[in-house]
């Protein structure tokens, strides 16, 4: 690039540079501790081409990057969106900014979805715009007016997808994923599976299912050791997985889960009916929702 001075600024209203090439004194200088040191040892300056690299970007990164140089100037927006917040239906999630309060910050707005549609904002005044996008966010949000973070409550699948909040100083990304409510497992004779030779007493053919899931992996248990697993990914469809049971002396159950969270049906083995008894529908105790952390 043929000019004496190129420069790199970030930001929106206050442009603060953060690189730049002095052809006059034959220097490149990156300025890696401003703005609280978030692109320290993460910038690389081409003294060829003035290109700009930004290495093990975070979403401290995401906002607007200008070029200045004696005849040009172009402005380009980076999005660096953090790890997915995972959830369930109906629970509430509160996108958390890193700023502890709004001092300073002249305007502050949360988007949502690849449009950027306005769904809130301080301004002079606190504002929630519920009623965009066909009324999904209708009463369900609620904007703090210290720290500018975004509680989105009952949420639904319709919440999921990416957030950005945007201040005159910093602009962060969100990516929110919602899973609809876990079914519980049913657990119940598989008579049909019997063997005609089997002649153990003990011996009980069981089966697992679940209706209409996706994204989840269906597994049976003897105690804390998996015996067998069953997955489906993106199509909602209806799951069954078989056991059979030669001594019905330990705990058994049925786990479908998310990766994040999981639903168990615990098998009461004392009511197990063997294969060389009547088929009926076994009895279960219903666990609750265990979430991994």
């Amino acid at each position: 690039m043929d000019e004496d001075v190129i420069q790199w600024r970030f930001g929106y209203s206050e442009k603060t540079i953060i690189a730049e090439i002095n052809k006059r004194a034959d220097s490149v200088t990156v300025y890696d501790d401003v703005l609280d040191g978030r692109f320290r040892h993460r910038l690389k300056l081409d003294n060829q081409t003035g290109s700009l690299t930004i290495t093990d970007t975070t979403t401290e990164h995401t906002g607007l990057y200008t070029l200045q140089t004696n005849s040009v100037i172009k402005s380009m927006h980076l999005l660096v969106y953090g790890d997915q917040i995972l959830m369930m239906e109906g629970d509430s999630v509160t996108l958390n900014s890193k700023l502890t309060n709004t001092l300073g910050a002249v305007r502050i707005q949360w988007m949502f979805g690849n449009e950027n549609i306005l769904i809130a904002e301080i301004n002079d005044r606190i504002a929630v715009y519920d009623d965009v996008l066909d009324g999904r966010f209708r009463d369900r949000l609620k904007l703090d007016n210290q720290t500018g973070s975004l509680t989105i409550t009952n949420t639904t699948t319709e919440h999921a997808g990416n957030y950005k909040r945007q201040t005159n100083k910093l602009t962060e990304s969100f990516s929110l994923a919602v899973y609809a409510r876990l079914p519980v497992p049913v657990i119940s004779s598989n008579s049909s599976q019997c063997s005609s030779s089997s002649s153990s007493s003990s011996y009980c053919s069981m089966v697992c299912s679940v209706v209409n899931v996706s994204h989840v992996t269906l597994s049976w248990y003897k105690g804390n050791s998996l015996l067998s697993s069953i997955s489906v990914s993106d199509l909602s469809i209806s799951l069954s997985l078989p056991l059979e049971i030669e001594r019905v002396d330990d705990s058994y159950s049925c786990v479908v889960a998310y990766s994040f969270t999981n639903c168990t049906t615990h098998l009461n083995t004392e009511l197990c009916h063997t294969c060389s008894g009547t088929a009926a529908l076994i009895l279960v105790d219903v666990g609750a929702y265990i979430s991994v952390y």
